[in-house]
């Protein structure tokens, strides 16, 4: 993706570009400085319909191979990710508007996913069970379950991308990708290099456009087997209602407002660097976003001027030498400045940020300055709402009790962190809190190829991504029992 030369983005089914039926496109700008990067196709049902007739017609053949061959297939597309790692990297960057580094580590991440499920074709390990009949033997095995609607979002687009598609392919489906409209290109760079490296024409396909018509479609076509989704909660509800209409398997990695806690016995300079990765690393454009800090009285104000401090010294940029750059869009940018308003009528008070950064080389962009708002009270929207930017809320608590009721007073449920030095404390409060994942002395995210992630509640459906368990989403367990006959020994 050059500066300055808008693309043009097409789908890709059966392993070629196509534009969309309605000859339609839309505008992709750049979050740094609102330069127009690409076109990409307004898809409709027609199209969806189309990818999907493609992947349906690949699935018998690639079902057919052994889970061994397939691997093999995915170790080839992992080695082309890793030979065109720096093209991978300047696409993420250049669409979404991150530091080159963080760019950089993204895809080293999406290329350590793909190794893990790669290796998965050698194992696809089920179970070998016992029985009370004398003489039979069962065992369970996994099974494809045929066309895979796959919808990503923008924030981490081609580790998003590598979390759905390779366990997926691996369990011997087929692929149609939903691509976010603010991340198209990863996507398609990511279909060219799955064909070079041998992936048959049909197996994966990406659908560009938006979320309605072109991801509802998708989640509405009888033909599409299983629907797995990462996005906003009110999306998944949806999902989860589509979906139930005609069983089809839906798993559903939804929104976070994540509490990380502080304990008067917290090591403060470890507290605040990990508070302030996990509340504005990626622009505060995560899930698992630490963007509720509940901090001990006695260590409260120590804590929020140390973060303060912090936050302020961050750099905004899409420089190496900068900490966070942009939001995604334009009107990301102003719903999360819009609920920064809110807060502070509601009583909040700005400790730092609140604003569009100074400088004048920014202006154009989708910046946010880092945001720290206390004294706002825990039920307040944006205590409870997540919003998607580099904004935390900072509480004060009197002991673990009360953190841990302010961590669980949310209807969402994906990750935590705790600090301190107590093992007795941090195994408490991690038993505890309502969460798929908790951390001990480590930001609210961080989740590794073999871990499973997911949430409780409305962060949720209660299937998990990555990890083993992300094979229970993409295969059918079938039992298969016979009895041997003595009289045929």
């Amino acid at each position: 993706m050059s500066a300055g030369t808008p693309m043009r983005l097409d789908n890709w089914i059966a392993g070629a570009a196509r534009p969309s039926r309605n000859g339609r496109t839309l505008d992709k700008f750049d979050p740094h400085d609102g330069e127009l990067l690409a076109q990409i196709a307004d898809s409709e049902a027609l199209d969806v319909a189309d990818a999907v007739a493609a992947a349906q017609d690949a699935f018998p053949a690639w079902a057919a191979l052994t889970p061994v061959r397939r691997g093999q297939i995915l170790t080839d597309v992992v080695t082309g990710m890793r030979r065109r790692s720096l093209e991978l990297a300047d696409c993420v960057a250049r669409e979404t508007g991150k530091p080159p580094q963080d760019a950089r580590g993204e895809v080293g991440g999406a290329i350590l996913q793909g190794e893990y499920f790669s290796g998965e074709g050698m194992r696809l390990y089920a179970r070998t069970l016992t029985s009370g009949l004398p003489g039979k033997s069962s065992y369970t095995v996994r099974q494809r379950r045929g066309v895979a609607g796959l919808i990503v979002p923008a924030n981490t687009p081609i580790a998003n991308i590598a979390w759905k598609v390779f366990p997926a392919l691996i369990c011997g489906n087929t692929v149609v990708l939903k691509a976010s409209e603010d991340a198209p290109a990863i996507a398609m760079l990511f279909a060219e290099l799955s064909k070079e490296a041998g992936v048959p024409d049909g197996v994966f396909n990406v659908v560009q456009g938006r979320g309605d018509p072109a991801g509802a479609a998708l989640v509405t076509d009888m033909r599409v087997a299983l629907v797995s989704f990462t996005g906003s909660t009110a999306v998944g509800r949806w999902i989860a209602q589509e979906g139930g209409r005609r069983l089809a398997r839906v798993s559903l990695e939804l929104g976070g407002k994540n509490a990380l806690v502080v304990c008067d016995d917290a090591d403060l300079d470890q507290a605040v660097h990990w508070a302030a990765l996990s509340a504005f690393s990626n622009a505060g454009q995560r899930c698992a976003a630490g963007s509720r800090l509940l901090v001990f009285e006695s260590v409260y104000e120590a804590f929020r001027d140390r973060l303060a401090a912090k936050a302020c010294a961050l750099r905004l940029g899409v420089g190496s030498e900068c900490d966070l750059g942009p939001l995604i869009s334009r009107r990301q940018q102003q719903s999360v400045l819009a609920a920064v308003e809110q807060a502070l009528s509601q009583g909040g008070r700005l400790v730092c940020g609140g604003s569009t950064p100074a400088e004048t080389s920014l202006a154009r962009g989708c910046y946010v300055q880092p945001t720290l708002i206390d004294e706002l009270l825990p039920h307040a929207e944006l205590s409870c709402r997540e919003i998607f930017g580099p904004v935390a809320t900072l509480h004060a608590v009197r002991d673990i009790r009360h953190a841990l009721d302010l961590a669980n007073a949310t209807e969402y449920g994906l990750t935590a962190a705790i600090h301190t030095r107590s093992v007795d404390r941090a195994l408490w409060f991690t038993q505890r809190v309502r969460a798929g994942v908790a951390n001990v002395n480590l930001g609210t995210y961080g989740s590794e190829p073999h871990m499973p992630f997911g949430g409780f509640g409305a962060s949720g459906n209660g299937t998990r991504e990555p990890g083993v368990e992300a094979l229970d989403v993409y295969s059918e367990l079938k039992n298969i029992s016979f009895l041997a006959r003595e009289t045929l020994i």
